[in-house]
């Protein structure tokens, strides 16, 4: 898989109209919805390289101004852990984006990896990195809360 970190600046036929959004009325996964998807993860990865370019330099300034009193180190220690945490989430989704790109690329976005079925657009819309149907991710919970303990 190709590192698309810093590749896919839209360009002129990636771009759609203002407001596009898609619609159940068009056939699935057309150009468009393709392109708008691929449009929504682009930012969205954008967005989250973006947090963590801030978390460095974050980190940098508080090692840099860390104090003698160890009320505070403990402080901005639990804060930055906090904040580890959350960016460590968020490069577990940068992956899940890589692949829904590369899923745009091979055919298979938008279609339910267990049972073939398109998921619905309103699921993609809200979780744009969605492997499953709302059906097959209702019955993986509850096969896990079963199994589980």
């Amino acid at each position: 898989m190709r590192n698309r970190f810093f590749e896919e600046t839209p360009t002129p036929q990636s771009v759609l109209s203002d407001g596009y959004a898609p619609s159940e009325d068009e056939p699935f996964m057309n150009p468009n919805q393709k392109k708008y998807f691929r449009n929504k993860l682009l930012r969205w990865r954008e967005e989250l390289m973006h947090n963590s370019l801030e978390t460095f330099h974050h980190l940098q300034e508080t090692s840099a101004a860390s104090g003698p009193d160890f009320a505070d180190k403990a402080s901005v220690e639990e804060e930055l852990l906090s904040e580890l945490r959350a960016r460590d989430r968020e490069r577990k989704l940068i992956v899940k984006i890589e692949e829904a790109l590369h899923r745009i690329d091979d055919g298979s976005y938008g279609y339910c990896e267990e049972t073939g079925e398109q998921i619905s657009l309103r699921r993609l819309e809200a979780r744009p990195v969605a492997t499953l149907s709302i059906e097959a991710q209702e019955r993986r919970e509850r096969y896990e809360r079963v199994y589980r303990a």
